[in-house]
């Protein structure tokens, strides 16, 4: 080897040893430590952190906080960059699928300003979090921020302005869970030029009116979602500057625009396109067809649109998803279907597109999604099976026939559709066992076959269903034992709906499912007597419904502690024994308010108190006892969210206390059937949407308190049953404008009716019965308008009608003595009740104008005059009661038009003459009219108006009758005296027999001597 090389050998290995160190600094810099500042800054931010699920178990004191869960530093700086801590568990799947502890990896606490300390961050994402108050102002301050993520993060309030001082930022999602953040003016997005993608749904924009403005000045936006906006209006929008959208999603907002915008259709650059759940009407926009090249995604699903499918749609060759649903689109489906090469998920369900379905459906081989429910096909099931075989059978994962009107027996051409996940049967009138063809959908996640007609048992080979997931057979005919065998492989299975079958449960004491569910409704099953052991390894469950179980049994201690995150308890309708906690803690799912229902057992011991997440609570017909003081003042400073509380047909005993006013919320209130007394306090005033109160048959007493005034939503007041005093309030017609029912009856209310109440023209019961009310009957009862119109099934009472059946109203109503109860007939019953008052005066005629009337009782009453002529106009009556007052001259004859009457009764009053002929009228017995001078049937009385011509004239009849008294009419003088003569016997012959032993005292000791030895004779027998 020569010099020259030596020397290149060398410089060589030179390079070479400095490459290696170069190489080795490069690696000892990319793998920098993270600095010490943003480590304190990171310790510090966890430290106002709740994290119930340890997510932030690595942040410790170690040497690099690179390392951390959710902490990304940059490879050459060490500095920290991007903080991932969004919620790994998907929101929405939670709610089916407890097992992924959405809830449970929520952090909570405080957004600490340390934050501040990581000056380049470009990354934040805290998506799912449970933080409460506003968005931290300091966050813009982040100016290096690309991405920010807090969507469902439970921040609530102003969006700050200051966010806008974020002007690198790319990626913007703020979108929610709940609309509890909103903004008024979005004049700050303005200044993030840079923006790509926002997403603002579910947030409060009803006062953001340049939202258009503002949003369309942003030349780089690829991405808008502004669903559930509360938006209101689309403003015109002469020029359109954001061309380069790809993404629109305004579904949700209601729009009072009545058609699709124009210049929606000039984003020539749009692929996906959702204006969903809006008021747009009319045809299909023709303007859609110049997205007919770029639109992968449309979905026009709940808005207006009332014309046929255009044939036009069908060219659309990129289009993947489409969705018509929930609209009055009619016609068929066409074989131009057949075009839509990319369709993968096809929606036409809730429309009025009928069947049949065109043969070139089963072409679409990419098609994955079918939706049909709600389409009308009259088909057998094997038929619509039949006309999807082809390549669509190979690939269709989702399909949808519910409410198609399908019969006919399960088919076993669903062998078929081997890729199938979900399909959906119910409410169709599918009859016979269920088909065992299901085996051979292995891939089958979600299935539901209730409302029905299915019969036959469970089968057991559902067991061999190891993917099931999802599984509802509710409302049909199944029955036979369900035992262990039946539930082998499902250890996936999340949902089971199965209620209102006749299915037994019969499994060991000690078995342990497979399975942790989140969703139970085994309602109308026979789990009992026992309470349910296997219910002990349910820890998941957010719904629970085991009500009418034939449960005989001590509710055990280990239930209460299985979960408190659930939204729905019902265990009523069993004979449950024993005592709830004395605080129902609920923290149900994603915040939603949760329903206890317990009533109809044998509960007992003092009312439970409530956390704030309770909407719904029935602990009505058990035996709770004691004061609901602790209860209804239970937590002052927490206002509470229950809407509906029904304590009904207990023992509760003491007076309401003054403390409405942490139930703001409330909606129905029923106490009735209890030991309360005292008065309604006057906090219940704050009550504003309160719509029902039925404190029925208590000892409440005093007058209605002036603040109930307040209470202008409510619908039905019933305070019958009670000692209440003092006059109708007058400010009940005037404050009350919606109310349908007033129950006052059996109370101490005196005075005048108050005319004013006759403003109320929702009115459909009044009842004051059984009071001291005095005075006339008001003339403007004609003016309660809901009463004037004859109603059938198809009529509702009012426009309150909707509010009232969510209030689960019923109402008893006492016809002849008879007490019933009415609920699902309540829009159909109108009825007038004065009976038992000091009423006097006549029947104003203009009451017979209420000609949808169908029950009035105005009996024991001082009313005087005659009966209106105009009865017979109420035509709707089936129960007329006028017993008991001074009603005098003859019955109308138009009353024999009340074709529908079926208790009447018109006893002891002053009538006279004949009673109307009339198939009705005489189909009624006797006493319905006795106590009168009235003749005819039914009565035994002769009508004949010439009696005494008829007798005279004719020398058969024995010429008694002849006339031989001052008026020609011997009848009357032979009554006159054998009257006289029956009195006259009468006093003889009982002072005859009582006068002796009243003075003589050896006749009366002889008669009760007489009576003790029959006394004897007759115990002696």
């Amino acid at each position: 080897m020569g010099g020259s090389e030596r020397v290149g050998t060398a410089v060589l290995i030179e390079l070479l040893i400095i490459a290696a160190i170069v190489l080795s600094l490069c690696a000892v810099i990319s793998n920098a430590a993270c600095h010490e500042e943003e480590k304190q800054a990171l310790m510090t931010f966890k430290q106002g952190l709740t994290d119930p699920s340890n997510r932030l178990a690595t942040w410790t004191t170690g040497p690099d906080c690179c390392q951390w869960t959710g902490v990304v530093c940059g490879n050459k700086t060490g500095r920290i960059v991007e903080l991932r801590l969004g919620n790994p568990h998907d929101s929405t799947e939670d709610l089916l699928f407890p097992g992924k502890v959405f809830e449970r990896s929520r952090f909570g606490g405080e957004v600490n300003p340390s934050l501040l300390n990581l000056k380049h961050l470009r990354y934040l994402d805290l998506s799912g979090s449970d933080f409460e108050g506003e968005i931290p102002k300091f966050l813009g301050s982040l100016k290096n921020l690309r991405y920010l993520n807090l969507s469902a993060s439970g921040f609530g309030g102003l969006i700050p302005p200051q966010l806008g001082n974020l002007t690198n930022l790319q990626d913007l999602d703020l979108h929610g869970l709940l609309p509890s953040l909103f903004s008024d003016n979005l004049q700050w997005l303005s200044n993030i030029r840079n923006l790509q993608h926002l997403d603002l749904s579910i947030t409060g924009l009803s006062k953001a009116s340049n939202w258009l403005q503002v949003t369309n000045e942003l030349p780089s936006l690829v991405e808008l979602r502004l669903s559930d906006c509360q938006l209101g209006l689309i403003p015109p929008l002469p020029n359109v500057n954001f061309s380069s959208l790809e993404i629109l999603d305004l579904s949700g907002n209601g729009f009072s625009n009545p058609f699709v915008p124009s210049w929606i259709f000039h984003l020539s650059s749009l692929v996906y396109l959702d204006l969903s759940h809006n008021n747009f009407g009319g045809g299909i926009p023709d303007g859609l067809r110049n997205l007919s090249t770029s639109l992968t995604f449309l979905s026009l699903e709940s808005n207006s649109f009332n014309s046929t499918i255009p044939d036009w749609l069908y060219s659309f060759s990129h289009l993947q998803y489409l969705s018509l649903a929930d609209n009055s689109l009619q016609g068929t489906i066409p074989d131009a279907i057949v075009n839509l090469t990319s369709l993968e998920s096809l929606d036409v369900a809730s429309t009025q597109v009928e069947g049949p379905l065109p043969s070139s459906l089963a072409k679409l081989c990419s098609l994955r999604k079918l939706y049909l429910s709600g389409v009308t096909l009259k088909q057998d099931l094997s038929e619509v099976l039949q006309t999807l075989t082809g390549c669509i059978s190979g690939g269709l994962e989702h399909l949808y026939l519910s409410r198609c009107q399908l019969f006919g027996h399960m088919s076993n051409q669903l062998s078929r559709f081997q890729n199938l996940t979900e399909l959906y049967l119910t409410n169709n009138s599918i009859s016979g066992p269920i088909s065992e063809s299901l085996t051979s959908l292995k891939s089958l996640t979600s299935l539901d076959l209730s409302q029905n007609l299915l019969n036959g048992t469970f089968p057991e080979w559902f067991g061999q269903l190891p993917e099931l997931q999802l599984l509802w057979i509710d409302d049909n005919s199944l029955h036979g034992v369900v035992s262990e065998a039946h539930f082998t492989n499902v250890t996936k299975l999340r949902i089971l709906v199965a209620a209102r079958n006749h299915l037994v449960l019969k499994v060991s004491s000690h078995w342990v499912p497979p399975f942790q569910l989140g969703v139970i409704d085994l309602s109308s099953w026979k789990l009992g007597p026992r309470f349910p052991p296997w219910l002990r390894f349910q820890k998941d469950f957010v719904f629970l419904d085991i009500s009418m179980g034939e449960i005989n049994d001590t509710i055990p201690n280990w239930f209460w502690n299985l979960s408190t995150q659930f939204f729905n308890l019902n265990m009523s309708h069993n004979q449950i024994r024993g005592k709830v906690p004395e605080v129902f803690d609920i923290s149900p799912p994603l915040g939603y308010p949760a329903v206890i229902d317990l009533n109809s057992n044998l509960f007992q011991g003092t009312l439970p108190c409530l956390s704030s997440n309770v909407r719904t609570l029935d602990l009505s017909n058990n035996s709770f006892s004691g004061s609901i003081s602790h209860f209804l003042c239970y937590n002052m400073e927490e206002p509470k969210r229950l809407q509906n509380l029904h304590l009904a047909n207990n023992q509760l005993s003491g007076q309401i206390p003054d403390c409405w006013m942490n139930w703001p919320n409330l909606l129905s209130v029923n106490l009735k059937n209890n030991n309360l007394s005292g008065n309604i306090p006057s906090s219940i005033g704050y009550l504003s949407f309160l719509k029902s109160l039925h404190v029925r048959r208590n000892k409440l007493s005093g007058v209605l308190p002036e603040s109930m005034q307040n209470c202008t939503q409510l619908l039905a007041l019933d305070l019958s049953g009670n000692s209440f005093t003092g006059n109708i309030p007058s400010w009940i017609g005037e404050s009350l404008s919606n109310i349908i029912i007033i129950k006052f009856c059996s109370n101490n209310f005196q005075g005048q009716i108050p005319e004013t109440i006759c403003k109320l023209s929702y009115l459909t019961i009044l009842d004051l019965g059984h009071n001291n009310l005095s005075g006339s009957i008001p003339k403007c009862f004609m003016n309660f308008s809901a009463m004037s119109i004859k109603r059938n099934s198809s009529v509702t009472v009012s426009r309150t009608t909707g509010q009232f059946r969510s209030s689960l109203e019923a109402t008893w109503l006492m016809i002849k003595g008879l007490l019933r109860e009415y609920s699902t007939t309540l829009p159909l019953l109108t009825s007038i009740d004065l009976c038992y008052n000091n009423l006097s005066g006549e029947i104003p005629e203009q009451i017979t104008s209420l000609v949808g009337l169908i029950s009035l009782n105005l009996s024991t009453n001082h009313l005087t005059g005659m009966i209106p002529a105009t009865i017979g106009q109420m035509g709707s009556l089936e129960s007329l009661d006028l017993s008991y007052n001074r009603l005098s001259g003859e019955i109308p004859q138009s009353m024999s038009h009340l074709t529908f009457l079926s208790v009447l009764d018109l006893a002891y009053n002053n009538l006279t003459g004949k009673i109307p002929s009339s198939t009705q009228l005489q189909s009624f017995n006797a006493s319905s009219f006795t106590g009168n001078t009235l003749c005819g049937p039914p009565v035994t009385a002769n009508c004949s108006t010439d009696r005494a011509t008829s007798g005279g004239g004719d020398d058969s009849s024995g010429g008694d009758d002849g006339g031989d008294g001052p008026d020609g009419d011997g009848s009357e003088v032979d009554w006159l005296w054998f009257s006289v003569s029956l009195a006259l016997g009468f006093v003889l012959g009982f002072w005859g027999f009582v006068g002796p032993l009243l003075f003589i005292e050896s006749w009366r000791l002889a008669y009760y001597g007489m009576l003790d030895r029959l006394r004897q004779k007759i115990n002696s027998v």
